[in-house]
């Protein structure tokens, strides 16, 4: 068999899993913890970063610091994880569901104005495969308005826009460590801060709602309950698994994009004669080789596709279901029809992409793919 996704390991994870629990303080924001944080925040230039259990845990942390209320009405793009819409309907918000962009699945920038209202609140924009959404025209269109921009950037470590790292353009950005991601430890994630307002409120949310943080440090002689809040912190036994990945980054990105590299010069071929298409970069991002897909014709290939590789021994798997489609949310959904959101959910099948996967294992996706197709 051959997996669609395999857990990446670098060899120290153990050892620094080891000296977290010896270390007597496996709980969060630990010395791993600061280690990490103070990695993205040197490498990427984030403000603040904070490491979370989940990027669901860092979406809901935004929500609360943009203080979302009910009837605030949040733009999101429906062809997303349910993360994306939960973490600002749990607040009370009404989601506004925007379609793709007709040439690869992230938001479509121009529908914005179609969709904006009197109570729009806050646009997500999510970095599908961790290929960049235009930010810069989604910058533009929200800070004309004052709304606020979160980046769910849970695909997109090490992706940049232009010359910019992702993540670090909108107000708040999230990011997804958990075991499919690039680098991982197992469940985890992170909350980067980028708006200056946010900063000292983050890290009380982040520590339960005490000022937690600010008495380790000295700067105040007792803490209490201060705010909302929850526990989000990232317990540093996890951390320490993350920061083996975090010294290896370079190297499994590099491994990733020539996997994804060599996919995308086989399967020329085929797009050229048009039995499939493959994924439409757009110039002004870098990708971190996160998803490797391919769009099939209909559903009802993509499922015979999938069939005929289970049966040669490979996993390959669709991907989001439509949110405004969802069984949960279908009833109360208004809004326009989103056909490229369908499209992509109906046709975009992914390959088997990891650390580590050889170029034998690849050449046999690739075979069964073309023996499929002719």
């Amino acid at each position: 068999m051959i997996p669609f996704n395999k857990p990446c390991l670098t060899g120290n994870e153990l050892t620094y899993i080891a000296d977290a629990v010896h270390a007597g303080n496996p709980s969060g924001n630990g010395k791993y913890t600061r280690l990490c944080h103070q990695f993205f925040e040197e490498k990427y230039r984030f403000p603040k970063c904070l490491l979370t259990t989940s990027c669901t845990d860092a979406l809901e942390m935004a929500a609360l610091l943009l203080d979302i209320q009910p009837g605030d009405e949040v733009i999101l793009p429906a062809f997303t994880f349910v993360s994306t819409a939960n973490a600002f309907a749990l607040r009370g918000a009404d989601l506004v569901f925007a379609d793709c962009e007709g040439a690869f699945p992230n938001i479509d920038p121009a529908q914005l104005s179609e969709l904006v209202t009197g109570r729009t609140k806050a646009i997500v924009v999510v970095h599908y495969a961790g290929v960049a959404c235009d930010m810069d025209a989604i910058m533009a269109f929200a800070e004309e308005r004052g709304i606020w921009v979160i980046e769910d950037a849970a695909q997109a470590v090490d992706s940049y826009y232009l010359d910019r790292p992702l993540g670090s353009i909108g107000h708040l950005a999230t990011f997804s460590f958990h075991e499919s991601k690039n680098i991982t430890c197992g469940e985890g994630g992170m909350l980067v801060i980028n708006e200056e307002k946010f900063l000292k409120r983050a890290e009380i949310l982040w520590e339960k709602g005490t000022d937690r943080a600010a008495f380790f440090r000295g700067e105040v002689d007792k803490y209490g309950w201060v705010d909302l809040g929850s526990s989000f912190l990232l317990s540093d036994i996890l951390a320490a698994y993350l920061w083996a990945q975090v010294e290896q980054l370079p190297a499994i990105q590099k491994n990733r994009l020539s996997a994804w590299n060599y996919y995308h010069q086989q399967f020329l071929s085929l797009a050229e004669e048009g039995h499939i298409k493959q994924p439409d970069i757009p110039s002004y991002t870098t990708h971190n080789a996160h998803i490797f897909f391919i769009l099939c014709k209909s559903i009802e290939e993509r499922s015979a596709l999938i069939q005929h590789l289970s049966e040669k021994g490979i996993k390959a798997l669709f991907h989001y279901l439509p949110l405004h489609l969802s069984p949960y949310f279908h009833k109360k959904y208004q809004g326009p029809p989103l056909p490229h959101c369908v499209r992509f959910a109906d046709t975009l099948l992914r390959l088997p992409l990891f650390h580590g996967i050889t170029q034998e294992e690849q050449t046999l996706v690739i075979k069964h793919i073309k023996e499929f197709y002719t």
